[in-house]
């Protein structure tokens, strides 16, 4: 059974293909298809139905191969293609749900290093499984690195 966002992902296509927005039809596309293949797996190898985190899950991870696609045409002097990629990225996270705003994050990095957790690695095991899917990891290791640099 789709998901909302899977849902909206086809509808989005469908617009597309309608006004010949070529870029946007091979972005979504491109993301369907990538969809599709997680919901196939999880269906037929895992046996349970999908989640909406899961297709949004898909989406991060576009986000992220595209944000990692800028720091390398950026660096190969490739503006244009850095462009693209940064138009797409924009693009998808539209498909997003709202971000977690940093201070309730910081509260809660806060809060596990009052417990007395002061490794790396522990502090951002008890705080990640809190914001799953709503926060990049690279927001909260900052968080925390910048927590854990107060008590030095």
């Amino acid at each position: 059974m789709p998901t909302e966002t899977h849902t909206r992902l086809n509808g989005d296509l469908i617009v597309a293909r309608k006004a010949q927005d070529k870029p946007l039809l091979l972005l979504l596309g491109m993301v369907i298809a990538e969809v599709k293949e997680r919901v196939r797996v999880i269906e037929n190898e895992e046996k349970r139905e999908v989640q909406d985190a899961e297709v949004l899950d898909v989406l991060r991870k576009g986000i992220k191969k595209r944000r990692d696609s800028v720091e390398q045409y950026s660096a190969a002097n490739r503006p244009e293609l850095a462009q693209k990629e940064r138009d797409e990225i924009v693009l998808l996270e539209l498909y997003l749900p709202a971000a977690v705003d940093p201070a309730v994050i910081r509260s809660a990095v806060i809060e596990v290093i009052a417990s007395g957790v002061t490794a790396m690695g522990q502090v951002m095991g008890q705080v990640l499984p809190r914001f799953k899917g709503q926060v990049e990891g690279s927001v909260v290791n900052a968080i925390v690195r910048e927590e854990l640099a107060k008590l030095v």
